[in-house]
């Protein structure tokens, strides 16, 4: 912009200047609905995509991982399963005391007194990955997590896990066509191989620009490092 005053001409530096393109970063997160770290990280990465803003624009997409694969499909004692995964009631209770209170530490309120079954999720997993054709995968992920640790909704059921997807903003016909779908239930499988493939074993893992990977729940500060330490834009996959 050009100003004219007594003094001449003057130019406005600010105005003149280009804004800058912001660098997109792409983050791949392998997780599982049953996983409280899961949840923990899914906040804490949030948090740092919100500071980080200004100068970065991010892309974000779920993968799926069962941590549970072999659990029939009307689920099984939650309690019991984890009891006698940490090794008697006294550790569950502990361990389960005490990612709550971390929890709580990122806002989020986990109520695993609530929950009584530990379902089967690769159904889960579907309409999430139904949900990304739609736009709609960040908020049905979010309900997921939401509804099984803070609301004690048993996700066994596909009436339940239909109703959690729809009211996140999944259209009702999508959600019923996709979770009776045998090739979509086929393709969860393939792209939990697939995870395998690269190395992963456990969640929460992201991917950043498909060449930078980070596992567990790490703090808000650790992902923003990660973030200005990336110097290429996604590659392709």
């Amino acid at each position: 912009m050009i100003i004219m005053s007594k003094e001449g001409i003057k130019s406005t530096t600010a105005e003149m200047t280009a804004p800058a393109i912001k660098k997109v970063i792409r983050i791949d997160v392998v997780s599982d609905v049953v996983c409280p770290w899961c949840y923990i990280g899914k906040r804490r990465l949030e948090k740092a995509i919100a500071a980080a803003s200004d100068k970065y624009t991010f892309e974000i997409a779920y993968h799926p991982f069962e941590l549970n694969p072999d659990t029939p499909s009307s689920g099984v004692n939650q309690r019991e399963h984890l009891a006698d995964k940490f090794g008697g009631d006294e550790r569950y209770q502990s361990i389960t005391n005490h990612t709550s209170s971390v929890a709580a530490q990122e806002g989020l309120q986990m109520n695993f007194d609530r929950q009584a079954v530990l379902p089967n999720t690769r159904k889960a997993h579907v309409l999430i990955f139904a949900a990304q054709n739609e736009g709609k995968q960040l908020p049905v992920a979010e309900a997921f997590f939401k509804a099984y640790f803070t609301d004690g909704v048993d996700l066994s059921t596909d009436e339940n896990l239909i109703n959690v997807a729809v009211q996140a903003g999944l259209d009702r016909t999508v959600a019923e066509t996709a979770i009776q779908s045998h090739s979509l239930l086929a393709s969860i499988g393939t792209q939990e191989h697939e995870m395998q493939k690269l190395g992963i074993r456990g969640v929460p893992f992201y991917i950043f620009n498909n060449e930078y990977g980070v596992s567990g729940a790490q703090a808000s500060e650790t992902f923003l490092k990660v973030f200005d330490e990336l110097k290429t834009e996604p590659k392709s996959h």
